[in-house]
């Protein structure tokens, strides 16, 4: 009987670890918004974003960023401008961000999408932007953005989702009434040995500089801050486990 048993318990044990080498990860990145607010996918090619006509900002933006395209050489474009793929009354616009004390902050990143000429110039649509503190967009969110280069480098791939929390939709710049939001979020995924590792951040919409660790947590705090669900499309018992908490030691950065 106990031979039995421990032939049982290896059995299964080879199968989750065959299971879990074998997860498929694409389009994991893509969340699941779990409230009623406005919720329009539009896929770019370097990223995909679920936009808010009501906001006029993203519910979030998702992309995958691989050691390859953190290499890119594209040069910024720095070319903001309305989605095409968002209705005319539904979009902010430039002037919305004039003398509004608010910088235009990217959510995928222009540096994230120097691997091709079409990825940058989609990186500048207003449906990828936010009014973000300048301090923010130039500080924390900034180093963070690096952060993730870094771990795409070193481990070959990251998932990435980000976007704005918006508690109070009152706040707006423009005639267009860009709303905005009280604080950011990012989650990532990496696959390490078979292995999935997640992390989130949150930061709020306003000056400082703390230690990064200050900011994170696991993805399941967020996804009750945010009411989004992440990674969706990863099996329930390896998103449960991969979600509730956090192994810091698989987001360092290696020293060279």
């Amino acid at each position: 009987m106990k031979k039995l048993t421990s032939f049982l318990l290896l059995l299964f044990f080879c199968i989750t670890t065959t299971f879990a080498q074998n997860i498929n990860l694409s389009n994991v990145e893509i969340p699941n918004i779990l409230d009623k607010r406005s919720d329009r996918i539009i896929t770019h090619k370097g990223y995909t974003v679920s936009y808010n006509y009501d906001w006029k900002i993203p519910n979030w933006v998702a992309y995958e960023l691989t050691d390859w395209e953190v290499e890119g050489e594209v040069p910024r474009s720095d070319r903001f401008k309305p989605d095409p793929m968002v209705p005319k009354n539904a979009t902010a616009t430039t002037d919305d961000y004039k003398y509004s004390g608010w910088d235009r902050g990217h959510m995928a990143p222009a540096a994230d999408m120097k691997w091709d000429e079409q990825a940058m110039k989609e990186s500048f649509y207003l449906s990828n932007i936010c009014p973000q503190n300048p301090n923010l967009n130039g500080g924390v969110w900034k180093d963070l953005e690096e952060q993730v280069r870094e771990l795409a480098s070193q481990k070959g791939k990251i998932l990435v989702a980000c976007g704005p929390i918006v508690n109070d939709a009152s706040n707006t710049i423009g005639e267009n009434k860009v709303v905005v939001p009280q604080a950011f979020f990012k989650v990532l995924l990496q696959e390490e040995n078979g292995k999935i590792h997640t992390i989130g951040f949150i930061y709020e919409n306003k000056s400082g500089r703390l230690p990064m660790s200050t900011y994170a947590m696991s993805i399941d705090e967020v996804e009750k801050i945010t009411n989004i669900d992440f990674f969706p499309n990863l099996p329930d018992n390896i998103e449960r486990k991969a979600e509730d908490h956090v192994d810091f030691s698989k987001w360092t950065i290696k020293k060279q």
